[in-house]
């Protein structure tokens, strides 16, 4: 089978989803902006041939020249894990006539309100919301709605350009940040833990699934910058704490539609147990979760996601073993990092539990915490019990620090 991946090394996690096509069996043709010579390992072995576009943003040419390559390379598949060009893809594979998600399928995993509209139609639970494209019909949105409000754009991935906003003088403080995105999304802001709810699904049938948490909220990760993030991933999925908001994404998964390939969902968990419904897109998610899942049950869902599009099946055993964190670090102080301060008895004390470290380099600069959310260091950490993984997670945070002047 050949396969059109597009993007093929960037972001970091798609170099590692190349390669697992190539594991499988597939002959990997990559679609990107970059010399054939920058892509990094393991992408860069794992292509059977390249194709440079000179501009993303020029899709007529993009469409000219996979039609050209499709004259002398049947493509039998194309594939995009990344949010900006999923788009492009659906409308590659329209012209060629191969399986996969249309454009008008792609498009609720786009759209947050397209997204949301079609689950308000199944019944399912999502933040009151109305879509805006002026200033005014912001203001108008979120008065209606009542404060607290989250805006965040239509057809933006995580949580970048994405404000809490507490009052209409908040508001109207934030709007100018906002002049570059032509269309957002006004929604209640629901109180609660963020939570995730990942699949990969082969005709429609959800084959690996798993549920995760970010600690704490996302919005909270990127507004104060003492905070060390955390994300972490439950052994077990199936606990009755997790129950509704399983019991919800599977109902997402069939309301929308989707049928093979990975996909990643955030949901709330209110205090009284309620599952709401927060995003979804038709991908893994980014920032190391796919690593954790990984780690959680010492399985490769890299290459599990590329069994399932290109052989219709996963075949991984699955024996759900640890829970698993990572913890990201920021460097305190400013300027160039100096030192780590209570690393040495950190990974005396809980060192067997660490199964992964990458921390900036000392005499490195200091990484800003606004723009890279890994910051300048990460810890990945997992204990078969939760209470454990926790209080290790807790350590990590407390006593280790990155010292930058």
């Amino acid at each position: 089978m050949n396969v059109l991946m597009i993007s093929p090394g960037f972001p970091r996690e798609l170099r590692y989803f190349t390669r697992g096509l190539a594991e499988v069996g597939a002959n990997v043709v990559g679609l990107g902006d970059q010399p054939r010579g920058a892509l990094e390992e393991p992408a860069a072995s794992a292509l059977s041939a390249y194709v440079q576009v000179r501009s993303w943003r020029d899709e007529d040419a993009i469409l000219q020249q996979v039609e050209e390559l499709a004259r002398s390379v049947e493509i039998h598949r194309v594939e995009c894990l990344w949010e900006p060009y999923m788009m492009l893809a659906a409308r590659i594979r329209e012209m060629l006539g191969v399986p996969g998600m249309t454009a008008q399928e792609t498009l609720p995993f786009r759209d947050k309100e397209v997204m949301k509209r079609t689950l308000d139609a199944a019944g399912i639970r999502t933040p009151h919301h109305y879509s805006a494209t002026s200033a005014a019909s912001v203001i108008e949105a979120a008065e209606t709605i009542g404060y607290p409000v989250v805006v965040k754009p239509i057809d933006g991935a995580g949580s970048a350009n994405t404000h809490r906003i507490e009052t209409r003088e908040q508001l109207e403080a934030v709007l100018p940040q906002l002049r570059s995105v032509p269309e957002v999304s006004v929604e209640e802001f629901v109180v609660g833990d963020d939570m995730t709810y990942e699949t990969i699904c082969v005709d429609g049938a959800i084959q690996h699934y798993n549920i995760g948490t970010y600690i704490p909220r996302a919005l909270d990760m990127r507004e104060n910058e003492w905070i060390s993030p955390i994300t972490l991933v439950y052994r077990d999925p199936d606990a009755p704490q997790l129950a509704a908001g399983k019991t919800m994404g599977e109902a997402v998964m069939q309301a929308l539609g989707f049928q093979t390939g990975y996909t990643h969902m955030e949901w709330y968990r209110t205090p009284d147990g309620e599952a709401v419904f927060g995003e979804i897109g038709a991908r893994p998610p980014g920032a190391y979760l796919v690593d954790l899942i990984n780690y959680a049950s010492d399985i490769d869902t890299y290459a599990g996601w590329a069994e399932a599009v290109v052989h219709g099946r996963f075949t991984q055993p699955v024996e759900r073993k640890y829970n698993a964190a990572w913890i990201f670090k920021r460097a305190r102080g400013q300027g160039i990092v100096q030192r780590y301060e209570g690393l040495e008895a950190l990974l005396s004390e809980v060192g067997q539990h660490i199964v992964a470290m990458d921390l900036a380099p000392i005499g490195s600069p200091r990484r800003d915490w606004r723009k890279m959310l890994v910051g300048d260091g990460m810890v990945i950490i997992r204990h078969p019990d939760l209470e454990r993984t926790l209080e290790i997670a807790g350590k990590v945070t407390s006593r280790f620090q990155v010292i930058a002047s």
